[in-house]
């Protein structure tokens, strides 16, 4: 790619970025609740609740620009790479990380694959349910992904974040948001301790996550 495309291609990124932002925040009215955590530039690891595909773009709303630049969500790369379509939109224009969950090759390794987006000094957004949550329950179990990200790389923060209402304004098959209000609280850091087993820390990071739930009456 030459330096006039790669520009034209950067500068394509950043305005799909601001314009889904503004959108969200146009059809949600979302704002973010900061509990236990303040907006920071420091490197990151976003882990969410997972409802809908819209939930990165209304977690990545809440965030400044210069974070949203080198914060990327993990997608599924078996849906998001089906189609030369899905996986323009997905990596090329909305700067996601592709894994696929069913790898069969090293370079397919998603932990590696997300290591080297962190090892870049970027941050990432993870859904560690590993799928949409279509259940009654809140919130699914989680699967290791974040545990490993965790263990490798202990100096970047892990922020529990709720998300809040996403599924009803973009419910599974739908492509047209419906007008609701959001929230995203985002809560205090969670830090794997010294020693701490996989089960243990991923229960812990469950019920940081799920404690941020401001209607847990609900299910979001």
């Amino acid at each position: 790619m030459n330096r006039l495309s790669l520009k034209t291609f950067t500068l394509l990124q950043t305005v799909t970025s601001v314009g889904l932002s503004a959108l969200a925040r146009m059809v949600t009215g979302v704002r973010p609740i900061w509990n236990g955590s303040l907006p920071s530039d420091r490197q990151r690891i976003y882990f969410a609740n997972h409802t809908s595909h819209g939930d990165f773009i209304l977690l990545s709303a809440c965030l400044s620009e210069s974070e949203r630049a080198i914060t990327h969500a993990v997608a599924a790369g078996e849906y998001w790479g089906k189609s030369r379509l899905r996986r323009f939109i997905a990596q090329d224009m909305l700067s996601s990380v592709l894994i696929n969950r069913q790898w069969t090759r090293p370079e397919e390794n998603p932990i590696e694959i997300m290591l080297s987006v962190l090892d870049q000094g970027h941050s990432l957004i993870l859904f560690p349910e590993g799928t949409r949550n279509m259940t009654e329950q809140p919130l699914l179990a989680f699967r290791s992904g974040l545990y490993n990200l965790s263990t490798a790389r202990p100096q970047v923060e892990l922020i529990p974040c709720w998300i809040e209402n996403m599924s009803r304004v973009l419910p599974k098959g739908q492509f047209l948001p419906v007008p609701l209000l959001c929230r995203v609280v985002f809560g205090a850091p969670v830090a794997i301790g010294p020693g701490e087993e996989r089960r243990a820390f991923l229960e812990r990071a469950h019920a940081a996550l799920l404690a941020l739930n401001p209607r847990p009456e609900r299910d979001d």
